[in-house]
């Protein structure tokens, strides 16, 4: 797997949640054959949904995809990297292995701030790749909140 050609893809999705004003996260979901299962962005302000993350939207569309709960073998791309939330879908749906950007240090749930993906108390662990395309993604984020600022 090319995990650049990817994380450019979750770029994209990036740029268009930024385009309507939602803080810039993409996610990507790919099947161990390289096979595209879903693509999505934030849509928390949007849809008025706290669950509205980018990892939630494309684990939602993946399973609807291929009629099951369970997303084994898949590798998740995302921008930044996943909260708590995030990560207890993304363990429950069996995703295999995560690659993510930017790390996020004040909800970071996969190595920043918790490490839920490697807890051996839950009954599966999920593979994490950090810093793929990281300043990419974070030049994205601190354009958004720059421009919130001022």
């Amino acid at each position: 797997m090319n995990h650049i050609t990817y994380m450019h893809l979750a770029i994209q999705e990036a740029e268009k949640a930024g385009q309507i004003d939602e803080v810039p996260v993409g996610a990507v979901l790919v099947a161990r054959t390289g096979e595209i299962l879903s693509c999505a962005f934030n849509k928390v302000i949007r849809e008025n949904d706290p669950t509205g993350h980018a990892e939630i939207s494309v684990l939602r569309s993946a399973c609807s995809k291929i009629h099951n709960y369970r997303l084994i073998e898949t590798i998740l791309y995302v921008t930044l990297e996943p909260c708590i939330m995030c990560m207890g879908a993304i363990i429950h749906a069996r995703v295999s292995t995560l690659v993510f950007g930017a790390s996020d240090p004040k909800w970071g749930a996969a190595g920043s701030l918790y490490n839920l993906a490697q807890d051996t108390r839950l009954n599966h662990q999920v593979e994490v790749i950090g810093g793929i395309c990281e300043s990419e993604c974070s030049a994205l984020l601190k354009e958004y909140f720059r421009k919130k600022r001022t």
